[in-house]
Order: structure tokens, then sequence, then C-alpha cells
């Protein structure tokens, strides 16, 4: 972890802290935080269609031949 991570993260736990006395606020934060998690979650997935476009693309160089092997060692290279 980085120092500005432990730092953000200090700030975060602090503000927790000083609102753990009222529930409504923390449901707040929950939901806040779920909303944001969520957006996290969802930024790095791939619409499927475009995944269904790569492997068509892919099944087309294998029929055409144009398919180079790779040693599985040179892909941890």
């Amino acid at each position: 972890m980085t120092a500005v991570q432990m730092q953000i993260n200090t700030e975060l736990f602090g503000a927790l802290q000083a609102i753990s006395g009222d529930e409504a606020l923390m449901k707040k934060a929950v939901r806040a935080l779920k909303r944001i998690a969520a957006q996290k979650q969802t930024s790095n997935v791939m619409p499927i269609a475009e995944l269904e476009e790569i492997v068509r693309q892919g099944d087309k160089e294998i029929a055409a031949g144009n398919v180079h092997p790779i040693a599985i060692d040179d892909l941890w290279k």
C-alpha cells in the first residue's frame, strides 16, 4: 500500500468514526459506498457483444491459418 493510499484509508476511517454514532448517516454512507463499488465492478466488464466479436475474429484468423503458436513460458515474460 502506498503512502497516499494509507492517508486516504486514514481519512476514510476517520470520517466513518465521526458518523458512527448516527445510524441514519451510517446507512447513507453504506449506500454511497455500495454505489461506488458497483461502478468499479462494472467499469472492468466488457460488453458481451464485444467479447463475441473477439471470439468471431479469432475463429476467422484460425480458419485462415493466421495462428502463431506461443510457448506457455513466453506468456509469462
